[in-house]
């Protein structure tokens, strides 16, 4: 094996898989270092498996809700068993075999920094000496969770969204902490599953804070109506579990206790760099990134960064969206030709990044919502109707429950940001994510007719809203 590459990423998640393949598309020799499995968090103990758990509690929920039709009773072992299919029992033979066509080279191994456009790989080869890249090394690590600094907690052993999206026997009592995606969808889908106690601890005063206010107020809802408890504006204190496996007691803030077989903790993530030696190429930290996912402050400019690791948008989609701008550049660079590509700028990762939330109902949303748009001084109207009302939804199914709303510009009369909550919603994202990031505006969009009777109709009913 060569220790000489045009391309070394560090990491084989969905971003590092992406920006190796479009490296390898423009002509470069790529060598891709992976530690766990090649694939990533998103295929293995995150996207993939939370959406294969929350799948059946989302058929369920709509079956109970059109007449004529029976609800028969999740059965877990089933969905458990669906969950170890969908993640190829947790063997990534298949996104290596992937590796190998594209071509790029798949080394098993810690990778981390080891000086100029070096990169030593600990585990397999830790008898050779570091790997050379002849144009960029690219950082595609991912990120890790976050364990607050409460008493006790770390030492409770706590489950993240590894262990949660990975059970093999669901407990029958879970307390979560946190209020965000992965709490609400997991607190979801395990309580469904046969977790019958469950309570959410939340330090804020709603769910799903970065969305629309109603969207978390439709979430908290629907967990309320189906027995988990939420407990709003309370903080966890202290943690105690004396008997490793045991049951564990939470203390919070107002003297109260929550006692549970497991503790799921949800409250965000943080850039994996631990051991990824910085230092070496003169980084006490890992910096911003242009828009070409270069890091910047490295002379040379043959460092990049794509995916959560560089704390643009984590979102699986946008890492793997930079990931591609990022591949192309580095070839175009290598070959000098880069002024030529039309597409050298990631302009989509922050307000035309997408996001789903695959509770029940499901909560999407794409640009700024109403208070950020006012924050940044938009000139800003805002209009909503309810989903419920739109004739579609009515056939979709009985006491149709959601909501829509559209933030617009009201002096170039474009969308500055929609969000839909609802059943079956996140399939109408695409086409708000057009209209927000090409700026479409009202009068075209007025001439865009959505087809009768389907939910879409809702289009049609903001524009009119806002008075079209």
């Amino acid at each position: 094996m060569s220790d000489v590459f045009d391309v070394i990423v560090i990491g084989a998640g969905p971003a590092g898989e992406n920006v190796a393949d479009r490296a390898a598309r423009g002509g470069l020799s790529v060598a891709v270092v992976e530690k766990e499995l090649a694939g990533g968090e998103c295929s293995y103990w995150a996207c993939i498996p939370s959406k294969t758990l929350l799948r059946p509690v989302e058929l369920a929920a709509e079956v109970s809700r059109v007449p004529g039709l029976e609800v028969a009773p999740i059965d877990t072992a089933a969905v458990l068993g669906r969950r170890d299919a969908m993640v190829s029992r947790y063997d990534d033979g298949g996104q290596v075999e992937w590796l190998d066509s594209v071509p790029v080279t798949f080394i098993r191994g810690r990778g981390r920094l080891a000086g100029v456009r070096q990169v030593r790989v600990d585990g397999a080869r830790d008898a050779d000496g570091p790997l050379l890249a002849r144009h960029a090394v690219v950082l595609a690590t991912g990120s890790v969770p976050v364990i607050p600094p409460i008493e006790g907690l770390a030492e409770a052993e706590p489950w993240t969204n590894r262990e949660a999206t990975g059970v093999k026997d669901v407990p029958e009592r879970l307390v979560v902490i946190g209020g965000g995606v992965v709490a609400c969808e997991m607190a979801q889908a395990l309580h469904r599953l046969g977790a019958a106690d469950t309570t959410m601890i939340v330090r804020g005063d709603g769910l799903l804070g970065r969305v629309e206010p109603f969207a978390g107020e439709l979430v908290h809802r629907s967990l309320t109506e189906q027995g988990v408890r939420i407990l709003l504006g309370r903080n966890a204190v202290k943690v105690e579990r004396p008997v490793a496996g045991g049951e564990v007691t939470v203390h919070l803030d107002d003297g109260s206790r929550v006692v549970a077989d497991e503790i799921l903790v949800a409250t965000g993530r943080r850039a994996a760099v631990d051991g990824l030696g910085l230092d070496t190429v003169g980084l006490s930290r890992l910096g911003p990134v242009d828009d070409s996912m270069r890091v910047t402050g490295v002379e040379g400019g043959w460092l990049y960064a794509v995916g959560d690791v560089n704390g643009r948008n984590l979102l699986t989609h946008m890492g793997k969206y930079q990931a591609r701008v990022c591949g192309d550049v580095i070839a175009a660079r290598a070959r000098g030709d880069a002024d030529t590509l039309p597409n050298m700028r990631a302009r989509a990762d922050d307000v035309g990044a997408p996001q789903v939330v695959f509770t029940e109902p499901q909560v999407c949303a794409v640009g700024r919502t109403e208070a950020r748009a006012r924050e940044e001084g938009f000139p800003v109207r805002a209009v909503e109707y309810d989903l419920g009302g739109v004739a579609g939804a009515s056939l979709v199914a009985e006491g149709y429950r959601g909501r829509a709303k559209a933030v617009v510009d009201t002096d170039r009369r474009v969308l500055l940001g929609v969000t839909f909550a609802g059943q079956g919603v996140a399939e109408m994202l695409h086409a708000a994510t057009i209209a927000v990031t090409a700026e479409v505006t009202l009068d075209d969009l007025w001439h865009a007719v959505p087809a009768f009777p389907t939910i879409s109709e809702v289009w049609l009913r903001l524009l009119e809203a806002y008075g079209m």
